[in-house]
């Protein structure tokens, strides 16, 4: 099967490329921003797929360039006929001081992702927004809670553990005018 790279959709890219790390024995999570656009339908979109993985950056490389992605400086991969880039974070796997529990699979035609949850994906923009100010995150934060199943207890028990009252309580706020 042709991949049409300039009008692929976040959901394919990241199927072909967690099944390409698959079949090199590179175990990868899918987090941030994608995790968002993943779960909204597109109705936020992310431009890059950022992925937690143990492998070291030289056994991703050939994995990737397989698919036509080449390393643009550090942890950085593009395509050039691809909008979308792919970032490597470093591990472990977490939100703000507390490491990732749960992993959520979505099988695809191309290949399944491993992601945050759906609660584990409002926690990470929360984190941004807790952490650095970042107005945009609470919004995506509630587009994920419209349309997923979030376990909201879970997002309060992290939110206080973190030690953000008071930006929990704008975010409540916010989720009340839903």
């Amino acid at each position: 099967m042709k991949t049409d790279w300039k009008n692929i959709d976040i959901r394919a890219l990241a199927g072909i490329v967690s099944a390409k790390l698959k079949a090199k024995g590179i175990d990868a999570l899918l987090v941030g921003g994608a995790c968002v656009s993943i779960y909204t339908k597109n109705k936020y979109l992310s431009l890059d797929l950022d992925y937690v993985t143990y492998s070291s950056i030289k056994e991703v490389a050939p994995a990737l360039e397989n698919l036509g992605f080449y390393r643009q400086k550090g942890r950085h991969f593009m395509r050039e006929d691809c909008p979308f880039f792919i970032e490597f974070v470093s591990p472990p796997p977490a939100i703000g001081n507390e490491p990732v529990k749960t992993i959520a699979h979505i099988k695809t035609r191309h290949g399944t992702i491993a992601l945050f949850t759906p609660t584990d994906c409002v926690k990470d923009r929360l984190a941004a927004f807790y952490h650095w100010n970042d107005p945009q995150a609470i919004e995506q934060a509630l587009m994920v809670i419209k349309v997923q199943k979030v376990d909201m207890r879970e997002v309060k028990r992290w939110s206080l553990k973190e030690g953000h009252e008071e930006k929990y309580e704008v975010f409540k706020k916010r989720l009340k005018q839903l």
